[in-house]
């Protein structure tokens, strides 16, 4: 898959997630074999970017390429000047973000609230192509609710635009995370532009994978929480849409030194205090269906030192090591898609 200049390893990208895909995170998932991986999302006005949070989001030279910065916003102008400076920085593909249904980003008209203005969309990306040498490309959903779907218009404008590649998240705004997502919109779009589609939502197994690929014929896949605790989805999808087989699920051995990696890099990227704190929803994650994993949960939850910390994790796989040669993260051979966009707004949480 090549976006601009950029060839990629595969057509895998690991979607941006606030909170979630810092660079501890973005890193492993990238030797675990996500093609490309986007930062967390960046607030589009550079007055803020003095805060840690902001800073820990710019781009990184230590990171390997290519670096792609996630910038949120709805004032065209501003957007086009935070991309430039992200480029004089190190950013080597800019993405915007009008996929964000949180209510705190919508309030602001921005992420996904910008969808119901499509003359405003064109603005902002025509501003951005404008002010970068490096490829755009737009991150959306299919439109401000089930009745406003304008996915395809919006797609058509981004082309125009210049942007060079497009992530579908198959929700509308107004769905957030609820129900299934929905894979017909995102096949309309493939078939309305002739620039990269990436397929979003609920994307959680390699066979899903799959699947989606056959039903939308889009270029790639966007994949978001299954790669929560699950870095190796990435390995696994590669290897499952290159030769219709599974790797060997990874050995708690290997688990184990991976999961301590990324504890030390959290605690060395956030500094100890705030590292052991967001540290926990990570082992949560990863202990998840694991035996003895609500347990251990409940007991991390409450250690207040990076040394605690290290020493539950080792103490928790070597007892797994006990009850399992090796561990596969993920439901995978689940291979349903939702059947008709009606399905999206059927109130049960999504994966």
């Amino acid at each position: 898959m090549r976006i601009g200049p950029h060839e990629l390893s595969n057509n895998l990208v690991l979607a941006p997630m606030a909170g979630v895909t810092d660079l501890p995170f973005r890193q492993l998932c990238r030797r675990q074999g996500a093609g490309l991986i986007v930062s967390e999302m960046l607030i589009s006005d550079p007055r803020l970017w003095h805060s840690r949070k902001s800073m820990r989001r710019l781009p990184h030279a230590d990171e390997p390429g290519p670096v792609s910065i996630q910038i949120a916003g709805g004032d065209a102008a501003m957007l086009a000047e935070a991309a430039r400076l992200n480029v004089e920085m190190g950013a080597e593909i800019i993405d915007i973000n009008m996929g964000c249904p949180a209510k705190k980003v919508c309030r602001k008209q921005a992420g996904s609230a910008l969808l119901a203005n499509e003359e405003l969309v064109g603005d902002i990306l025509h501003a951005v192509v404008s002010a970068v040498n490096v490829p755009v490309t737009l991150k959306f959903r299919t439109g401000s609710s089930p009745e406003q779907r304008n996915a395809v218009r919006i797609a058509r404008i981004a082309e125009a635009a210049g942007i060079q590649a497009l992530a579908l998240h198959g929700r509308t705004r107004a769905c957030r995370f609820l129900g299934n997502a929905e894979y017909d919109t995102i096949a309309d779009v493939v078939k309305s532009v002739s620039i990269p589609v990436l397929a979003n939502g609920d994307i959680d197994t390699p066979e899903k994978a799959r699947k989606v690929l056959a039903y939308t014929n889009a270029g790639g896949i966007m994949i978001g929480r299954a790669a929560q605790g699950n870095p190796w989805i990435f390995r696994d999808t590669a290897e499952w849409l290159a030769t219709g087989t599974l790797p060997l699920p990874p050995s708690v051995r290997e688990v184990r030194e991976l999961v301590m990696e990324h504890l030390l890099a959290l605690h060395a990227f956030y500094g100890v205090e705030s590292g052991v704190r967001i540290a926990r929803k990570h082992l949560g994650w990863y202990s998840t269906n694991l035996p003895q994993g609500e347990i251990f949960r409940q007991q991390f939850n409450q250690l207040d030192n990076a040394g605690a910390q290290e020493r539950a994790v080792a103490q928790f796989f070597h007892n797994l090591e006990s009850v399992t040669d090796r561990v596969r993260f993920g439901r995978y051979g689940d291979v349903s898609l939702a059947d008709g966009r009606g399905d999206e707004q059927n109130g049960a949480k999504a994966a």
